[in-house]
């Protein structure tokens, strides 16, 4: 298969509808699915592959019309997502938090900030992500440091769960300044004081590159600081967004799970299995597994689809009510993609026997992946979450995990 812009060297194409993103989505994922259980396996980071993924014009297809994107609907971003996790949930991850710092940028960022770096994405460069930090008493504590002096902006501290920094131009990094604030930092990769350590060793997500970022007096521009506290602190579609595309994610996986499912016990024999035994396509119990799968794939896929709509809504016409109704559509879909994920890798062994666990096959990363994502924030609380708004009329708290 030849992509058209694989002939085009580094410069990214530009994608200008959802239709192409869609397209170009497909086609990507064809690729990137070749060897997925190899660069797990032997843990080979995906730098082409990314380069290739960059070049697609896919990173840049939630830039606003108005700044030369395509401005694609958040229907059509988390299929995107969820494409390209089927393919290879480690690099279906990678782009979620560049995805998310846009989404900042728009709600906050100045008309300056938004012009300049939308174009360095247009141009192809990719964001990374230094949020989360170990050690702390909740998710949400920040002890990386902005300060400034005669000199300029400062930052130091050490985080780590840095998925995609390994590979980005730009590191968008929480941090509390002087005044207790959090804001977030567009810090460059090359900046003097950073340091980003390929230390990630999960058993699952292997190629994520989710390690540690380590600032030490690292040097900061002015004009790339981005307020972010005040995205939480007024409704705004941040935090469904990123939710919106780690649903996404799983589903995507659950979906990969599910067809390797299919394929391996459509051809080959369970050697267990006596001569009396009805073989895996007439089985009743086999029939019954992978139907109960598929429905509730599907249903975790139609939910995806309306959560994206439920995000569009929101981002056209921000308010208490909308922000609300967007963020319980998604928790949705994030609650039945956790479950129907680590399900579907589960069932994939159940279905498929023991010869699906060798390490040639690679199909045991489906579990891993889903496990390990899954941890990212507890779907119990999205659960009441939900129950509380439907039965409450309580709205959910404005924050990154809902």
């Amino acid at each position: 298969m030849t992509l058209p812009f694989q002939a085009h060297g580094l410069p990214a194409t530009l994608i200008h509808t959802d239709t192409q993103a869609l397209q170009a989505a497909s086609e990507l994922a064809e690729l990137l699915r070749r060897d997925s259980h190899l660069r797990d396996r032997e843990r080979r980071l995906p730098h082409t592959e990314l380069e290739l993924f960059s070049r697609s014009g896919l990173w840049a297809i939630s830039v606003p019309k108005a700044f030369g994107g395509a401005g694609v609907s958040n229907v059509t971003l988390a299929e995107v997502i969820r494409l390209v996790s089927q393919a290879d949930g480690s690099l279906g991850q990678i782009p979620q938090n560049h995805f998310y710092a846009l989404e900042v940028l728009r709600v906050n960022g100045s008309p300056e900030q938004q012009q300049r770096l939308y174009a360095e994405v247009l141009a192809g460069k990719r964001f990374g992500n230094a949020l989360a930090e170990l050690g702390g008493k909740t998710s949400s504590e920040r002890t990386t440091r902005l300060t400034h002096d005669d000199e300029g902006w400062h930052l130091d501290g050490r985080k780590f769960y840095s998925t995609g920094a390994l590979y980005a131009q730009r590191i968008p990094t929480a941090a509390v300044d002087e005044n207790g604030v959090q804001q977030l930092v567009f810090i460059a990769n090359d900046a003097q004081g950073l340091e980003v350590i390929d230390d990630w060793s999960g058993f699952g997500q292997r190629t994520t590159g989710s390690g540690s970022v380590v600032f030490e007096n690292a040097r900061v521009n002015a004009e790339d600081i981005v307020p972010f506290q005040s995205a939480f602190e007024r409704p705004t579609t941040v935090g469904p967004l990123a939710q919106l595309l780690h649903a996404a994610i799983d589903i995507g996986i659950a979906r990969a799970a599910h067809e390797d499912a299919l394929h391996f016990v459509r051809t080959r024999t369970r050697p267990w299995i006596d001569a009396t035994s009805p073989i895996a396509s007439e089985d009743p119990l086999t029939l019954k597994a992978f139907g109960q799968l598929a429905v509730r794939l599907h249903a975790a896929e139609a939910l995806l689809e309306r959560a994206g709509e439920f995000v569009d809504q929101a981002q056209a016409e921000p308010n208490a009510a909308t922000v609300a109704a967007a963020s319980i559509a998604v928790a949705e879909a994030r609650a039945i993609g956790t479950e129907v994920s680590l399900n579907a890798g589960s069932t994939l062994f159940e279905l498929a026997g023991s010869q699906a666990t060798l390490a040639e096959h690679g199909l045991d990363r489906h579990w891993r992946n889903a496990r390990v994502h899954t941890l990212h924030d507890p779907v119990r609380w999205k659960y009441h979450a939900i129950g509380n708004y439907y039965l409450n009329d309580e709205n959910p708290p404005l924050r990154g995990t809902i």
